[in-house]
């Protein structure tokens, strides 16, 4: 099977927010990060302190019979546990209690209090433990949107997907394998909204997806206390190597009113975006209205090399 060509991130040690801001922030890759202080979660985060300080507070959580999760075909369950409940189970491999079989994969992405319009912040839904996770000062206060806690069992895949904000993923405990794919490699990724429909991105249906091969693939594996600068439209793929805590930050790195004000995930497209895509959606339905030598003539004309605007399409 052809493969694709791999690229190591780079991994920059000690680093201070003048460096990063100097040397690793205008390259607009993805950067591992180590030495940066995190705080003494990484000594606390044991399965029975998250336990106990975390509270039962009813968290949402994915729930699947295999650890592959796919959010296109939806192979998960929605459940509601007590977080200190979640934990414990999350962390075990068999499990005496269970929702769907004594093997399956729990993984939290918390949420804000209000879901549907408050964004995700450890210091308001976990109090006691935001005490013990210092937040990188990488960026303004003024630009942070939310702190995302990110808890996987052991062998847990998320799907491929981009963020259109900024973002720094702290692995507290555990270790995580992370695959990212540039922004220029998206027409690669087979694309359905902002995640790539290839599930398996180590054995990929080369006949369903031929171009997967020439994306350029970005790994590294985090080990506790690591962060990975991950820039906004950067696709990302995760796998739990081993049941893992990690806090994600996301901030604004555009003018505040770019961003989609309804939006608590901070994953909707920037406005100005979404309204481009849906004024080009408009413009090849009303090709739709030509026979098809006149259809495929002006598409032709529009991906000229020198034509000021550029689409691809079905046609």
């Amino acid at each position: 099977m052809e493969l694709q060509e791999k690229v190591a991130v780079p991994i920059f040690t000690e680093v201070e927010k003048e460096v990063f801001l100097r040397d690793i922030y205008p390259q607009r890759r993805p950067a591992v990060l180590r030495g940066v202080s995190l705080g003494p979660c990484l000594e606390k985060w044991t399965v029975e302190y998250l336990g106990q300080n975390g509270g039962d507070k009813e968290v949402k959580i994915h729930v699947s019979t295999v650890p592959q999760m796919d959010f296109l075909h939806k192979n998960f369950a929605y459940k509601t546990l007590p977080f200190n409940e979640f934990v414990k189970r999350a962390s075990e491999k068999k499990h005496s209690d269970f929702f769907l079989c004594e093997d399956e994969s729990y993984y939290l992405r918390s949420l804000g209090e209000d879901v549907r319009k408050e964004p995700a912040d450890l210091s308001k839904q976990f109090p006691v433990l935001a005490e013990d996770f210092h937040i990188p000062q990488f960026f303004t206060a003024d630009q942070f949107f939310s702190s995302v806690f990110r808890i996987s069992s052991c062998g847990l895949q998320l799907w491929t997907h981009y963020d259109v904000m900024d973002n720094l993923l702290a692995q507290v405990t555990g270790t995580k394998r992370v695959v990212l794919y540039s922004p220029q490699d998206a027409l690669h990724l087979y694309l359905s909204g902002d995640k790539s429909e290839v599930v398996d991105i180590d054995s990929p249906d080369l006949k369903r997806f031929p171009d997967f091969v020439k994306a350029k693939r970005y790994e590294c594996v985090l080990e506790p206390g690591d962060l990975l600068f991950i820039p906004a439209l950067w696709f990302h793929n995760t796998v739990a190597l081993q049941f893992g805590v990690g806090v994600n930050v996301f901030w604004r790195h555009l003018p505040a009113d770019s961003y989609d004000r309804k939006d608590p995930y901070g994953n909707k497209d920037p406005v100005a975006a979404t309204r481009a895509l849906q004024a080009l959606e408009r413009a090849l339905h009303t090709l739709d209205e030509l026979p098809a030598d006149y259809r495929d003539f002006y598409v032709g004309v529009v991906n000229q090399p020198n034509f000021p605007i550029r689409f691809d399409s079905d046609y």
